[in-house]
């Protein structure tokens, strides 16, 4: 005896498996149909599948799509924005004080700067910084 008694061919093995795994699966499915169809409906596997499918691809793209939208939205404020610095450019900033009958001065270097002459039209904001204390008054 050599201990060989036993011999199997894979072949075959495999098949075996394949088929009572086809088997099991149809088993399964036959077995959570009926469950299902007693829950008020017929239950089909494949549609049930198909149904996942469709949803999950929706899903995907809703998602994508929304990835974009934010994309396309972050260009056009980084656009906006660049559009913005040439005119950020030219603007100035500067501190001054009020003189009488409530004239201010610019500054020659910020005139310089900014290449603005006596008679171009500019537009002033103000930001009160400090108020002139009286003489006398203690805060």
């Amino acid at each position: 005896m050599n201990g060989n008694d036993n011999q199997y061919d894979p072949t075959t093995m495999f098949k075996e498996w394949i088929q009572k795994g086809g088997k099991a699966q149809m088993d399964f499915f036959k077995t959570f149909g009926d469950i299902m169809g007693h829950q008020g409906g017929r239950f089909n596997p494949a549609d049930t599948l198909k149904d996942i499918v469709e949803k999950n691809t929706k899903t995907q793209a809703d998602f994508m799509q929304n990835i974009g939208d934010f994309q396309t939205k972050a260009m056009n404020s980084w656009t906006k924005m660049s559009q913005s610095v040439p005119q950020f450019l030219s603007w100035g900033a500067f501190k001054t004080a009020v003189g009488s009958n409530g004239r201010i001065s610019i500054p020659e270097a910020e005139r310089d700067a900014l290449k603005i002459g006596e008679g171009d039209l500019v537009q002033v904001i103000i930001v009160p910084i400090e108020k002139k204390r009286k003489q006398g008054v203690k805060k």
